[in-house]
């Protein structure tokens, strides 16, 4: 059993103000104790605040190069590469996150890294502008600076993905960060903590914290942080926004989906139903982008449910760590009871229960264990169909045409992602480009880690991911000089 029993704090492990504050983390695949680990109070808030504004106002990281920030970045993805296995095996024992999503996940964390240097590199961080009209006789200077302390508070579900696309770009604008980390991923994070520190930030620059909500409110409203980086449920955005707007603090908020998988006439039902077997059940049902309505031809409809029953029923359930587990346990016991209870729902709402139902997988009842379910005739309106369920729950709606596809896929509070599938990429793309949705995939293809990702609508204010996400831990200045 691991025991962390220090915070890091602007670049120290020191001991907690609260040294009873201390959390067990347990197994999602049998409850047994993974570790203890030391939690932060209100007062170790104010210590890294302080220490990050310190850093900022008077250190020197915001008055590096970005050439020397970008080097330290660097460095970092290359001590957490060196450990990539080890990284996997710790997200997925606290997680519940089956081994080959964490595995996986590695070089997509080393393709985040990248796309941010790449676009650091690319960035005009100080650029004379040309003028509009020719007879003015000075010259306009644009700079982009940092915007200060930047609070980013992270969710439990794919945390170093999540800190990577805030830590990446805030500190290679020159910002000093708080990141809040979930109880449920203490372990993991205390491993990024021990990896940024190696990289060699200067005092005061990073302090990670696991925090419960009363103690992350206290940060977000902290008078010492100039931007909210927040990732998590719509819910608790509407929160920090709220809090955001009281005290005029900058505020990028990624938030839930609920996102249509648009299957068409033509498509290649093989092939879409493998993308979906990905595309809607990966990390146990646990990510916001997944596809979890399937819009069907209802030409096609019963075809697709019975396709969609064949892939689910073949997913493995069980221990993350077994080689040939598809699915593994939700996060905690009230995760579990939530999807269960979902499924429940979805019953009584009078969806056709087509596999799966509100019960625990036999032989797996010691564990946070749901068995991957798929409903078939669900109208829009149901609540499986408009709210996020965070688990390996499926609805299949029926479709009459191309119009009412797209009206159906619009027709959600949320707007994070999506996919069409089509045998012909054009009519995919064109049917991409009517989705009110953030992100769109054709055919399966991978999210891009250079374009903007974020939503519309309820699912977010802001984007992160490449020169987008870069913009948004910048400032932008304007200076006028005469020539």
């Amino acid at each position: 059993m691991t025991v962390r029993d220090k915070l890091y704090i602007g670049g120290s492990w020191v001991d907690p103000s609260d040294p009873d504050l201390r959390l067990d983390i347990l197994s999602p695949h049998d409850q047994s104790v993974l570790g203890t680990v030391a939690q932060a109070a209100p007062a170790d808030v104010d210590a890294a605040v302080a220490a990050a504004r310190e850093a900022f106002d008077h250190g020197p990281w915001p008055r590096t190069t970005p050439a020397e920030r970008q080097e330290i970045i660097r460095r970092y993805d290359a001590l957490r590469a060196a450990r990539a296995d080890e990284v996997a095996e710790a997200i997925s024992v606290e997680n519940g996150s089956a081994g080959w999503f964490t595995r996986a996940g590695q070089p997509f964390l080393t393709r985040q890294v990248h796309a941010y240097l790449k676009a650091a590199q690319e960035f005009g961080w100080e650029e004379v502008v040309e003028p509009s009209d020719a007879s003015v006789a000075f010259d306009t200077i644009v700079r982009r600076e940092a915007i200060g302390v930047v609070a980013a508070v992270i969710p439990w579900n794919s945390p170093f993905s999540a800190a990577t696309a805030k830590l990446v770009p805030a500190l290679l604008a020159g910002n000093t960060v708080v990141l809040k980390v979930s109880p449920e991923n203490s372990l993991s994070m205390m491993l990024l903590a021990d990896l940024w520190h190696q990289s060699g930030l200067p005092e005061g620059v990073l302090s990670v914290l696991p925090a419960d909500r009363e103690t992350s409110e206290h940060l977000v409203s902290h008078p010492g942080v100039d931007k909210i980086s927040f990732t998590g449920s719509t819910r608790a955005g509407r929160r920090i926004a709220s809090i955001a707007g009281e005290h005029l603090k900058r505020v990028g908020l990624e938030l839930g989906g609920k996102s249509a998988a648009l299957i068409m006439e033509d498509a290649d039902l093989d092939a879409a139903v493998r993308g979906l077997r990905f595309g809607s059940f990966g990390n146990n049902g646990e990510a916001c982008i997944l596809q979890t309505r399937v819009l069907a031809p209802r030409s096609r409809y019963e075809e697709v449910v019975a396709a969609l029953k064949q892939m689910v029923e073949s997913l493995k359930v069980g221990d993350p760590s077994a080689p040939d587990t598809f699915i593994g346990p939700m996060i905690r016991r009230d995760q579990q009871q939530r999807v269960i209870d979902y499924i429940t729902v979805g019953v009584e709402e009078g969806a056709r229960l087509v596999t799966g139902g509100p019960r625990v997988p036999e032989g797996l009842e010691k564990g946070n264990y749901v068995t991957p379910t798929v409903f078939a005739d669900v109208d829009n309106s149901m609540r499986i169909a408009q709210e996020e369920i965070f688990g390996p729950v499926l609805a299949v709606i029926a479709y009459d045409d191309e119009d009412d596809a797209v009206r159906i896929a619009n027709d959600s509070e949320y707007g994070l992602s999506g996919g069409v599938w089509s045998a012909d990429p054009e009519r995919a793309l064109a049917v991409a480009r009517r989705l009110r949705t953030g992100t769109v995939t054709v055919n399966g293809s991978p999210m891009s880690f250079d374009g903007p990702f974020g939503g519309y609508k309820a699912s977010g204010v802001g984007r992160e991911y490449g020169k987008v996400g870069l913009t948004g831990y910048v400032e932008h200045k304007t200076i006028t000089r005469d020539r």
